[in-house]
């Protein structure tokens, strides 16, 4: 019998799906019924059997044998294995207190209960939690201080205007249902990006700038509006905090700098201001671009533009439809939660404040930056490291214990999106190997003999309270697969309660109250940007699918200056490591950028983008991850790819 399904990666669309088993095959597809979803999946979801009946599934818990890294493990019951984690906990809580345990979660999985339910455990024990700074950190910090808030327009509403700028984002690969469902509704689609991306060939306009060079382009942007008064003077009047002094900033702005500096022509940037103004864009702001040290001046300047010409929420960025809290159970806690910045884990453990890391949906030995540190600081530091995953991925190979997890396709849960206002329902279709997060977190309460009620909830009882306390049919959600979350009258939690282009809350943080342009110097000729690839999100699906691309591609410019030929083996190297590929030309990457794709699994291809990555931080806008301010250089190989990749 067919069940809903929810695609549950952390990907905008949260696709709506139907799924069954065929003669012991799962089949799924997209839910014809779902506004968003439209009835098909991108080529990452259509393959999702593959995953769920992969072979390299973990079938019984691991415990470590030898080295990390070495792969040496033995089999063990889950018995065996809740036991040994339970009793570690509890050793460590004792000898070295509850902050020194930390668990380490992020997206991988999205359903709700899955997600949020584990960390009541820790809650409850009073243990340090994760501060997220990996991926939309400093974007947020700078649009809540604008708007007070990251969540912007429902794109359901994009059907009544005219144009969207894809700023920074590629979403024909990674919001493949958010840009058909703009050109369903006719949008005129402009980017703006520094590489040539599949999104900004397929646009009706492109404009390419360099890279950290988009809060100058918007500051241009802006003072063209304002100079030429094109922007909407009763708007501004009745809901801007700021205008006079914000309009007094810009003025100062050279054209000519914005042009020398942003890569654009004069021509260029007079068209988007007045094309922009005229057809009142609205602005979807991309997250990768705002990952570097000018990411949140950057967000904070793009943000005024479509309040300048009338627009109360004119972006797309966020979207927080209903309250996931009860799921987390922080009321279980005794004392506040130490929180340790994501981006500073090596950092940690190398003080000895760690000494448990409990990891699930999360492949940090992928997906962080800086990853020589990372790898050297457990392989030396004293900490137990547990993770719960579906694979043996590059992080459960440094783990003393390797818990295997399920997939959705195996358990009951609801996912929310950070693009659309939809809630949906993920019913089981099979079982085959593994368990839930909220499955071992009872198992491990019950092993530490917690008797507390919220930490044996099922998983169908979180689900209906959420519901419950967010107003939302239980009923209708089983009956049509997923349902609308209204949105509510909103406002501007700003210390004004209005848009502010002079940021009080900037201000309060010890920041300028408007966005600046810094240009830095840096100790590597060549700037890396490490995007995601079309058939892999951060590193799922490397393993399955086995769809990757590891060259580095180059400006055909720069590698002359190399005396590099197209398809050489060559090394990319910088302070923090070197890896070993083989480079491919394009004119789509400008002179002075070069372009790898992220977090590939370093035990299948041997190293990944994150072996040079900056572990650097945005310490203004939240801790905030810098990948893309990382600095290489690039030379031709004579010797054999296989040796070292690392420093």
């Amino acid at each position: 019998m067919p069940k809903f399904s929810v695609c549950m990666r952390d990907c905008y669309d949260t696709c709506s799906m139907i799924s069954e088993l065929k003669d012991g095959k799962l089949v799924t597809r997209g839910n014809p019924e779902h506004p968003i979803t439209a009835g098909f999946l991108c080529p990452k979801g259509a393959l999702l059997p593959k995953w769920f009946h992969s072979p390299e599934r973990l079938k019984v818990p691991l415990i470590l044998t030898g080295e990390r890294g070495s792969g040496e493990f033995r089999g063990a019951s889950w018995e065996e294995a809740i036991r040994l984690v339970a009793g570690k906990l509890r050793e460590t809580i004792e000898n070295h207190g509850s902050e020194s345990v930390l668990v380490y979660q992020y997206a991988g999985d999205r359903g709700i209960v899955n997600y949020a339910f584990p960390m009541r455990l820790f809650h409850y024990l009073n243990t340090a939690m994760l501060d997220h700074g990996i991926c939309d950190r400093a974007g947020q910090e700078a649009l809540k201080d604008i708007y007070g808030t990251a969540v912007g327009l429902d794109p359901e509403k994009l059907k009544n205007k005219k144009l969207i700028v894809y700023w920074g984002v590629n979403p024909f690969w990674t919001n493949l249902h958010g840009f058909m469902l703009a050109k369903r509704y006719g949008l005129e689609m402009w980017t703006v990006d520094a590489v040539r991306t599949e999104t900004a060939k397929r646009s009706h306009r492109f404009f390419q700038v360099r890279p950290e060079t988009d809060v100058l382009f918007a500051l241009g942007v802006a003072k063209l509006i304002i100079d030429n008064e094109l922007y909407d003077r009763d708007f501004v009047r009745e809901n801007v905090h700021g205008f006079k002094e914000f309009k007094n900033y810009v003025k100062t702005l050279s054209l000519n700098y914005v042009v020398r500096e942003t890569g654009l022509s004069k021509e260029e940037v007079k068209d988007f201001a007045f094309g922009f103004a005229e057809k009142r864009g609205v602005i979807h702001i991309g997250y990768g671009f705002q990952r570097s040290l000018s990411g949140g001046e950057a967000v904070m300047a793009i943000a005024i533009l479509p309040a300048l010409i009338g627009h109360r929420f004119g972006f797309i960025y966020d979207m927080k439809t209903i309250d996931k809290s009860y799921a987390e159970g922080a009321f279980l806690r005794t004392k506040p939660a130490r929180r340790i910045p994501q981006m500073k884990l090596a950092e940690y453990i190398e003080k000895g404040e760690i000494k448990f890391l409990y990891i699930y949906n999360s492949n940090p030995l992928a997906s962080l930056p800086n990853q020589n540190r990372l790898r050297k600081t457990l392989e030396e530091g004293d900490v137990f490291v547990v993770t719960h995953d579906i694979f043996l991925t590059d992080t459960a190979l440094y783990s003393d214990v390797v818990l295997p997890a399920n997939t959705f396709f195996e358990r009951l849960d609801i996912a929310d999106s950070y693009y659309h206002r939809y809630v949906a329902l993920n019913e089981p279709v099979a079982k085959l190997y593994g368990k839930s997060n909220s499955e071992v977190t009872r198992l491990l309460a019950k092993a530490l003999d917690i008797k507390n009620p919220h930490l044996y909830e099922s998983d169908e009882e979180v689900i209906k309270k959420i519901l419950e306390l967010n107003g939302l049919s239980w009923e209708e959600l089983k009956r049509k697969g997923f349902v609308k979350v209204p949105e509510k009258p909103r406002k501007y939690e700003t210390p004004s309660g209005k848009i502010e282009f002079y940021s009080q809350r900037a201000v309060e943080r010890g920041l300028s109250p408007f966005p600046e342009y810094r240009k830095r110097e840096w100790r590597y000729p060549l700037r890396l940007l490490t995007p995601t690839y079309r058939m892999t999100i951060t590193s799922q699906y490397h393993n399955t699918y086995g769809v990757i691309d590891p060259h580095v591609y180059m400006n055909p410019a720069d590698a002359e200056e190399r005396e590099i030929r197209d398809g050489d083996k060559v090394e990319v190297f910088n302070e923090n490591g070197r890896i070993k590929t083989t480079v491919k030309f394009t004119e789509d990457v400008p002179k002075g950028v070069v372009l790898l794709y992220k977090a590939f699994w370093v035990r299948l291809l041997g190293w990944n983008a994150n072996f040079l990555t900056t572990d650097e931080i945005v310490e203004g806008y939240g801790d905030g991850s810098a990948y893309h301010s990382t600095w290489v250089d690039v030379r031709k190989l004579n010797q054999n790819l296989n040796s070292s990749n690392s420093l």
